[in-house]
């Protein structure tokens, strides 16, 4: 038996402010006597979708916002009722999707692990034996006994994470909450999911737009789009797909200008960034391994005695992954007012294929900052064959090694 079986879920929702009383007393008026009434359109959250998920199976479920991710995980949940379609879930269900949600503000911390376990099911005696547990993880032992409306957010949602983590359930649906509280939390937290996943035959559905944790914890992805499943298979090939449509994206914002994210004194106008190939023409790709060739064109309206100039690279959600400065060249430079050009050239750059984009930044002799800027270029790095080899999508780098097998060297660049 399917823990969870999907047929033809469509949820529909009225688009339009909310009216007033009177105006809803208006149109019933109206509806009982006859007279047509303008509908505001509906909106499909979720469009005709249907798929089954087996016990044991941990399925990651990806897609932009407003993809439908949430609205299916509250239908999973029974927190909302489809338009049309059925869901049936086979077993008791645990929903981390909006953890904290019932605390109570005047009661204190201990108090409210007791109601939130009763929300979310538990009985007293299984709250009473957890207890322990659940106020160690969440670090609370020395505020357990305070007013929750004195905690600060973090503590409430480390709180609520730890309560809603300690329910015993076949099913776990689990809505964008492993990033919670500070960077030692978190791990805390991905750690906790991890024991949930591996122990006792359990389901779990994750929505996350961490897309390398969903790819790493998940055996099944679900990429959706508009309401509707895109692709829904192995995890490296769906989250792929989710990249390379968000890449697409990026590009198509990119020719908006709308992607750029710019900070400037007026200074410095008309910044055009391009790549070069080894042609020296220009081209917006290059085969992974080869010579990066950045090349930045810019206006001065003004006199720069010995600027810097910083340009580095990064990833389309904003990781940076390289960054270098003239300042190590240690030599004066006088800018006079006009068009100039920079070029910087990386020898070998070494990542994995994938879309990218360029950083510029200007800083003056005294520290400040007269430009600077991001997204303000994207390039692809393509890949050398079609043959990856296996598990090529665990790494960022791609860097020259060398190999000894029985003896032998061999040499990869």
């Amino acid at each position: 038996m399917s823990a969870i079986e999907v047929s033809h879920l469509t949820k529909e929702y009225r688009l339009g402010a909310l009216q007033g009383l009177k105006k809803t007393l208006l149109n019933t008026g109206a509806r009982l006597i006859g007279k047509k009434v303008p509908e505001r359109p509906l909106f499909k959250a979720l469009d005709d979708m249907s798929f089954s998920i087996e016990q044991g199976e941990v399925v990651g479920i990806i897609g932009h916002n407003g993809a439908g991710k949430s609205t299916l995980l509250k239908m999973l949940a029974k927190i909302s009722t489809p338009t049309h379609g059925t869901v049936k879930v086979n077993g008791r269900v645990a929903p981390l999707i909006e953890v904290g949600a019932g605390f109570v503000p005047d009661f204190t911390g201990r108090e409210n692990v007791y109601l939130n376990g009763a929300i979310l099911g538990m009985s007293k005696n299984e709250i009473d034996r957890k207890l322990d547990e659940i106020v160690d993880f969440a670090e609370m032992a020395e505020f357990i006994d305070t007013p929750v409306k004195r905690y600060s957010s973090g503590m409430q949602v480390k709180l609520a994470f730890a309560v809603a983590t300690s329910v015993e359930s076949e099913i776990l649906i689990v809505d964008e909450v492993l990033a919670v509280g500070d960077l030692a939390f978190q791990r805390k937290c991905f750690d906790r999911m991890s024991e949930l996943i591996r122990g006792n035959n359990r389901t779990v559905l994750i929505v996350s737009h961490n897309i390398r944790q969903v790819e790493r914890m998940c055996s099944r992805v679900m990429l959706l789009n508009h309401g509707t499943i895109l692709q829904d298979g192995e995890p490296h090939a769906t989250c792929d797909r989710f990249y390379q449509l968000s890449n697409q994206t990026i590009r198509d914002q990119k020719a908006k200008d709308s992607s750029k994210r710019i900070i400037s004194s007026g200074e410095i106008q008309n910044v055009e960034v391009a790549v070069l190939d080894s042609q020296s023409k220009v081209s917006d790709s290059f085969i992974e391994g080869s010579a990066l060739r950045i090349r930045i064109r810019f206006t001065l309206n003004l006199p720069l005695s010995n600027p810097e100039f910083h340009v580095g690279t990064h990833t389309t959600d904003f990781i940076y992954l390289t960054g270098e400065s003239t300042a190590v060249l240690d030599q004066s430079h006088e800018f006079p007012a006009g068009d100039h050009e920079i070029e910087q050239i990386i020898s070998v750059y070494p990542l994995v294929p994938g879309t990218y984009g360029i950083r510029f930044a200007v800083i003056d002799q005294r520290g400040r900052v007269v430009f600077h800027g991001e997204s303000l270029k994207f390039f692809n790095v393509v890949a050398k064959s079609m043959d990856a080899p296996l598990q090529d999508e665990l790494r960022l780098v791609a860097v020259p090694v060398q190999w000894v097998l029985q003896g032998e060297n061999y040499f990869h660049a």
